[in-house]
């Protein structure tokens, strides 16, 4: 988001995270050779999912912005910091260290913006917001009519890495909303990926910096949306799940759903969904089973690039609605070999930005003081299936293959 220093006003609406209209601009970054730069310092691919070729693209297309931003007049930063801004009358233009590090312009190893890469995407410094930590008094905002303090932020993902309670190097959760995103605690090390996996700041609290890897899916929830919304073959989530328990397998179906390219571990803006192995046979039923096993392969590819890494997980802590469903989590067990947990809080994005908020204010000492809020609901393990489960991610390996651009 950009809007005016004077009035608050966005010059343009707000991007979010799945739009692709910069891909062609990133591949033109590709082949200038700055890729190598922007991994080393942020932790991140090149991709059009983060904020940086977005912030240039508004500044492009919206006239006059370019000349307004030089001038110093508008400001930039995620949503966490327009609400901050807004809310607090323009008195507070900040941000935290986890969601800074998700724009491709912060050095997440020196801890400050890097004006290198500000010049190569385009974002002038002085549009960026202060970064601090995750818990602390950032403010005084006004809501319900009365001031209150705001004592913690952090990103999506990783507020929900904190209401998992995964405090350890080696804990490992994974959030299965609109995208499904599985993020890993590498403790106080930044570790690179060779596998297509994103280094990134965990939390940052007391000026300590916590690292995490992070695999992202760009459709899983959505993919369930668009069996409801667009094909028509279901009523909701559950329906879909109902479906899919009450078939032996998917009758050879896979379904990519590569509705906005793939994201980790091929990152591939190009790639686009298909549905591979219909016959006359196929009914409803096969395609909501291969959408929800579409996510459990997408998570087995994640888990086996940290693999890659010299990573192995003993177990995967789950949350976010499609984490309701019993029938999958189990295919996900199986498919892994890993023990699958879900909290009794599967709302663990406000969950954990709720622990920051409540060590920023003082209510504890230390992040990990904060565990108690944290217990399991359910635990999957792998059973008798194990073996042919993991058999079919070899079908779904072929069918990936078919869809990618290069």
């Amino acid at each position: 988001m950009i809007w005016e220093r004077a009035t608050g006003r966005p010059i343009y609406n707000a991007i979010v995270w799945q739009d692709r209209r910069t891909a062609e601009r990133v591949a033109e970054l590709k082949r200038d050779g700055v890729e190598g730069a922007v991994r080393e310092r942020t932790g991140l691919v090149l991709d059009p999912y983060f904020s940086a070729t977005k912030l240039s693209w508004i500044l492009d297309h919206v006239e006059g912005a370019r000349a307004q931003a030089q001038r110093g007049e508008l400001a930039c930063g995620t949503i966490d910091t327009f609400l901050l801004w807004r809310m607090s009358g323009g008195a507070i233009h900040a941000t935290d260290a986890t969601n800074a590090s998700r724009t491709s312009l912060y050095d997440i190893v020196r801890g400050r913006w890097d004006e290198e890469l500000c010049g190569i995407f385009g974002v002038p410094v002085s549009m960026l917001p202060e970064v601090r930590d995750s818990a602390g008094c950032f403010g005084e905002v006004k809501a319900f009519g009365v001031s209150l303090p705001v004592c913690g932020i952090a990103g999506d993902q990783q507020a929900a890495l904190v209401g998992q309670a995964c405090f350890s190097a080696g804990d490992v959760k994974s959030t299965y909303g609109t995208g499904a995103f599985l993020v890993l605690n590498t403790g106080e090390e930044l570790k690179l990926s060779s596998a297509g996996l994103l280094g990134t700041i965990a939390y940052r609290v007391a000026g300590r910096t916590t690292y995490a890897l992070e695999g992202s899916i760009l459709s899983a929830g959505s993919t369930i949306q668009w069996l409801r919304d667009g094909l028509g073959i279901i009523r909701d989530g559950a329906e879909a799940g109902e479906m899919a328990a009450a078939l032996e397998d998917t009758g050879g179906v896979y379904l990519v759903p590569a509705f906005v390219g793939l994201g980790a571990p091929h990152w591939d803006p190009d790639a686009r969904g298909a549905l591979f192995g219909l016959t006359r046979g196929t009914s409803a039923a096969h395609i909501a089973r291969a959408a929800l096993e579409a996510t459990v392969f997408q998570t087995a590819e994640l888990l086996e690039a940290m693999a890659a890494d010299a990573i192995a997980p003993r177990r995967l802590r789950v949350d976010g609605g499609m984490a309701k469903n019993d029938w999958m989590l189990q295919f996900m067990s199986d498919v892994l070999g890993l023990e699958v947990v879900r909290p009794v809080n599967t709302e663990t994005t406000a969950l954990g930005a709720a622990m920051l908020a409540a060590v920023g204010a003082g209510e504890f000492g230390t992040l990990e003081e904060t565990e108690a809020f944290w217990s399991a609901q359910a635990a999957f393990t792998p059973g008798a299936a194990h073996e042919q489960r993991r058999a079919a991610t070899e079908g779904w390996k072929a069918a990936v293959a078919r869809v990618l651009s290069h």
